[in-house]
């Protein structure tokens, strides 16, 4: 199995950013997928996650209103869409692959990790 994140970057506060997490190696749409992220000096945290068939999502209150996650089966990838970027959005993310269908918010119940991605936002 293999999750392959992309498309972090440097950004400026308030700008936008879409990771993506192509998945090979499972039945994708037989694993709600999760994105975490780790700050440096801090313990990884739930960001967002999504059902396999994208019918419930969730995320943590930091994110609410301003990351949307989203996936697409066909292509075997999850995307996390950050908008309003800011500095304490600053981590490495990580996605993951649960094998129930509706997605965990416990990075220990995940099966499956990627590699992660480093976002940083400056001010």
């Amino acid at each position: 199995v293999q999750l392959q994140a992309s498309g972090g970057g440097l950004v400026q506060a308030g700008g936008s950013l879409r990771l993506s997490c192509a998945a090979s190696g499972l039945t994708f749409s037989s694993y709600a997928m999760g994105w975490f992220r780790q700050a440096p000096g801090k313990e990884r945290e739930f960001v967002a996650a999504i059902s396999w068939s994208g019918d419930y999502t969730y995320y943590a209150d930091s994110v609410k209103g301003r990351f949307t996650v989203s996936r697409d089966n066909a292509k075997n990838t999850v995307y996390l869409q950050m908008n309003s970027l800011k500095p304490e959005d600053t981590a490495v993310y990580y996605c993951a692959a649960d094998s129930l269908y509706v997605p965990r918010l416990a990075d220990q119940e995940y099966d499956y990790w990627g590699q992660g991605t480093q976002v940083t936002v400056s001010s």
